[in-house]
């Protein structure tokens, strides 16, 4: 049980060491810094502009929409790397699978376009 324990010890001394470095530059840049706060830099920044309405304001759902419909062929692109690299060892099985995939792929996108999913009015 000891010299489980003792592994750990180097990454307990690396939290102890990391978290006495930003203590300290936290703790010296309120120090060495001015602080003279004001309204105007105390206030919300919306690119260059003035804040206006509420942040907590419904959103239209076509932005969750694209959001999914990003996130979903985003990580249908993750799955084409190790397939890649793994090709020559997967043989014709691998690359017809894959292609069966990226056709299923197709004709959800297809489909998502043809319905307008992806237009953003």
């Amino acid at each position: 049980m000891h010299s489980l324990l003792g592994q750990y010890l180097p990454i307990l001394v690396f939290m102890v060491i990391a978290g006495g470095i930003a203590l300290a530059l936290v703790l010296g840049s309120l120090l060495a810094a001015r602080q003279k706060p004001y309204a105007e830099k105390l206030s919300a920044y919306e690119c260059g502009f003035d804040p206006f309405g509420d942040a907590r304001r419904r959103f239209d759902v076509r932005y969750y929409l694209v959001a999914i419909l990003f996130i979903i062929f985003d990580l249908e692109v993750a799955f084409l790397f190790p397939w890649t690299v793994r090709l020559s060892r997967l043989g014709w099985y691998g690359f017809w699978s894959m292609m069966g995939f990226l056709a299923i792929l197709t004709v959800g996108f297809i489909y998502e376009w043809r319905k307008g999913a992806l237009e953003w009015e």
